[in-house]
């Protein structure tokens, strides 16, 4: 198992090499150069694996031997979903009218990140004290990303995670889970803009390939290809478990649908790696008032807004959702040269409309909606009135598909993704009228105390942050941690 770059300018590199990364160094993203194919009778042999046991045996598809040994990852990964919520750390909920609702949230930090995050640092972790070096995990965040890695990555010897997230655009509960975060390994920043403005300074970073190489320099963003290879479990468990395939002979499937809140487009590229691995999927992505992706589904129109909008749903208010580069690649067939084209374009002008072919193709593939916050609301009053179920509000996103279009027909069901707990949104959630105990982790959350550093508008937020980069690895140097060489 090899992977190269979307652009082209990359290719043999092997899944250590990967993991410890972030964009490619032409800028690209990182994709297995051929993906593997799943039989009728493989999945049926999987029908009655939990999750964990299915993540493992995902990861061993794109994870050679020689590099983690299967007995490996057969300690690593169910170990490190061993401390969710619930058994089996996911759970489907079948509430009224076929509405099906997979539950992602019942990590840590109740977001379906935390899932892919304990997993991909556990892998770090794994390389990291079999070669005795060090890394420096950076990551944007639009609200569940940084502090599900601060979560995952706190306290390990081996790495220091820099974070920045979109200050006054998230929830409370949200920046807490990454503010209370006092390890010294740990380093929070609070941006003076959109989590979009937030991707640029960390794109010329990366970019940077003696930075990168010096430092250790890696993402943990869903730029990250293990951070995808671990959400193809997702969509797998949805099929296994609503498919009855059982009850089918031969090699001819049920379709299943899925409906998944989109924002940088993680979770639809995972779907869509899984459907050409042979699995019958029908995507459907869901957006709110930032609808980029809806527009390029819809009528080719990938061009950025002039502003990301603040929506009930702030982990999906995203503007630039970079990994749709990784689903035009795959749906171009794997065009390097079309994608490098149509990226650099959209990177410089914002702007651009794909070409007829590439955009017929992508809208055959997926199916996309746009929702407002009034829609958002009364999507979690109706869930409510008729299931006495919470949802939040980008599980709405979600369900409201469910409540406004037909399913395709009486042998095809349908799973709605519930990407976040909705005690992370209480404004939402009493917005639509609703009442929620908060769990007893999240009442702490108010009394801890608060460590993180602005950055301003206007200030150079790339210069900064390198800065910081390079005195991490000086203070490592001599021995001292951080924080505590500053005091």
């Amino acid at each position: 198992m090899r992977y190269c770059s979307t652009r082209g300018g990359t290719r043999g590199w092997d899944f250590r090499q990967v993991l410890f990364s972030g964009y490619a160094p032409d800028g690209g993203m990182f994709m297995p150069e051929s993906l593997p194919g799943l039989s009728a009778d493989t999945l049926r042999s999987w029908a009655s694996l939990s999750y964990p046991e299915l993540v493992l045996e995902v990861c061993a598809l794109f994870i050679p031997d020689d590099l983690i040994p299967r007995r490996d990852l057969a300690d690593l990964l169910p170990q490190a979903l061993s401390e969710f919520s619930v058994p089996g750390a996911v759970r489907l909920a079948q509430l009224r009218d076929g509405l099906c609702v997979l539950e992602l949230f019942h990590g840590q930090t109740m977001a379906f990140k935390d899932l892919a995050m304990t997993c991909v640092t556990r892998l770090l972790d794994y390389f990291l004290r079999r070669e005795h070096r060090r890394a420096t995990i950076l990551v944007g965040t639009s609200g569940d990303t940084g502090g599900s890695a601060i979560c995952s990555a706190r306290g390990l010897d081996g790495v220091d995670v820099l974070v920045v997230f979109p200050l006054g655009r998230i929830t409370t509960v949200q920046e807490r889970h990454m503010t209370t975060s006092l390890e010294d390994n740990v380093h929070v920043f609070a941006a003076d803009g959109s989590s979009d403005d937030i991707d640029v300074p960390l794109r010329r970073l990366f970019a940077d390939q003696d930075l990168v190489k010096n430092h250790g320099l890696m993402s943990l963003n869903s730029v990250n290809w293990a951070r995808i290879l671990v959400q193809l479990a997702h969509f797998l468990y949805a099929y296994l478990h609503l498919s009855d395939l059982q009850k089918v002979k031969g090699q001819e499937l049920p379709t299943v649908e899925v409906v998944v809140p989109t924002g940088g487009a993680g979770n639809i590229a995972a779907g869509c790696i899984v459907n050409l691995m042979g699995v019958p999927l029908r995507l459907v992505a869901m957006v709110n008032n930032n609808d980029i992706v809806h527009r390029v589904v819809q009528s080719g129109d990938y061009s950025m807004a002039s502003s990301v909008k603040q929506t009930l749903a702030p982990a999906i208010d995203i503007q630039d959702p970079y990994n749709m580069e990784r689903v035009l690649w795959l749906l171009s067939d794997k065009n390097s040269a079309l994608v490098k084209g149509l990226m650099e374009e959209f990177q410089s002008s914002h702007r651009l409309q794909l070409p007829e072919k590439l955009h017929k193709k992508l809208s055959a593939f997926i199916s996309s909606g746009s929702v407002t916050d009034e829609m958002i609301i009364g999507t979690m009053q109706r869930c409510w009135q008729e299931n006495h179920y919470v949802l939040c509000p980008h599980s709405a996103v979600a369900a409201w598909y469910h409540y406004h279009a037909p399913l395709l027909g009486p042998a095809v069901s349908r799973c709605c993704i519930a990407t976040a707990s909705p005690a992370k949104f209480q404004e939402a959630v009493q917005k639509a009228g609703l009442t929620l105990d908060l769990p007893k982790e999240l009442w702490a959350l108010e009394e801890m105390e608060t460590r993180y550093e602005k950055l301003e508008k206007g200030t150079d937020w790339e210069a900064r942050l390198k800065e910081r980069i390079r005195a991490i690895r000086c203070a490592r140097e001599k021995g001292q941690v951080f924080y505590s060489a500053k005091k």
